[in-house]
């Protein structure tokens, strides 16, 4: 049975190009200590360019070696949302553009999940239904904050109302969590080791206590890296919602009632953590996902860890690849 990956992110020198003329100055490319190609965001590493985020006959091999048979494939942050007006637009047709150049190539291997601008909520809509209708995509990935605007922000609500009324299934990634100088969080990589689990719990759970998920039910998200650390607080995140007021102002049902409607990849590093994610929202809820190719991708580890999980195979094979086919419906 060949694994579905959920979670997984390509990269076009186009889509690049713009980065580097139009990033700065939050956003630049430059190399690390290593040689390594580097994306900055304020001067401090942000992510490391890999040569299979743009060479999908690379990723082939990789695929074929750990079993996985599709993969969903997306762009990774920062995405687009750095982008202002009419290049908002350029950047985002051209990573749609180019993602589907890539599955209408490898049809079997490959299907997209589009990315739209969401700092431009009516362009955001525009381009989601070109990348959908038009492009054949088969869901979406979004950032956890946009330029530091969290999205339970009212100006998303039509986005997230268009999305739950299509159904369509959305990646939910991190991005640099708002505070990345007074947290320090550019010293040690601590951006995607410390600040992407913090970016990820704050943005569901501003969310689920801003009321999106009661008002948007039908909209299926994707909780990327297995939840971050909500599956680990989603308690002591009910505790908060008896006793503070003001948690209990615009939700309705305590955060886990929401904590357990949403979906989980399997990118983590422990089957412990894997288990949490299980324990939080059951077998029919986590999918396969590696999080390749980024540096501290794990596409064997990923698949192994779903193997060791003290569960009935019946609940293996829709992690591995069942629930990916009913969800996106391929």
């Amino acid at each position: 049975m060949a694994l579905i990956d959920v979670h997984t992110h390509i990269l076009s020198k186009r889509y690049t190009d713009l980065l580097e003329k139009h990033g700065p100055p939050l956003y630049g490319l430059s190399r690390d200590s290593e040689g390594s190609v580097i994306v900055t965001r304020k001067g401090a590493r942000f992510m490391t360019f890999t040569a299979p985020m743009f060479d999908p006959t690379v990723r082939l091999e990789a695929m074929d070696a750990v079993g996985v048979g599709l993969e969903l494939l997306s762009y990774t942050c920062p995405n687009c949302y750095w982008a202002q007006g009419k290049t908002a637009e350029t950047v985002a047709r051209v990573m749609n553009d180019d993602l589907a150049e890539v599955c209408a190539k490898w049809p079997q291997r490959f299907r997209g999940l589009a990315s739209i601008p969401l700092q431009d909520a009516d362009l955001a809509l525009r381009e989601l239904e070109r990348a959908l209708d038009e492009l054949g995509h088969v869901g979406l990935i979004i950032l956890a904050n946009v330029t530091e605007t969290p999205l339970d922000d009212a100006r998303f609500e039509p986005i997230w109302a268009e999305l739950s009324r299509r159904r369509v299934p959305t990646l939910l990634h991190p991005t640099a969590p708002p505070g990345v100088p007074e947290m320090g969080l550019g010293d040690y990589g601590l951006i995607p080791s410390v600040g992407f689990m913090f970016d990820t719990t704050l943005a569901v759970t501003r969310m689920a206590l801003g009321g999106v998920f009661e008002r948007h039910p039908d909209w299926p998200l994707i909780v990327s890296h297995a939840g971050a650390t909500l599956p680990f607080i989603a308690g002591r995140l009910d505790q908060c919602y008896r006793f503070i007021p003001d948690a209990r102002a615009k939700a309705p049902h305590p955060p886990s009632t929401y904590l357990k409607r949403l979906y989980y990849d399997t990118v983590c590093y422990d089957v412990k953590a894997l288990k949490l994610a299980y324990d939080l929202a059951g077998p029919e809820r986590l999918l396969y996902g590696s999080d390749y190719p980024h540096n501290i991708g794990d596409m064997p580890g990923c698949a192994a860890r779903i193997e060791a999980l003290d569960i009935p195979a019946a609940e293996k094979a829709l992690i591995r690849d069942g629930n990916a086919k009913r969800l996106f419906g391929v």
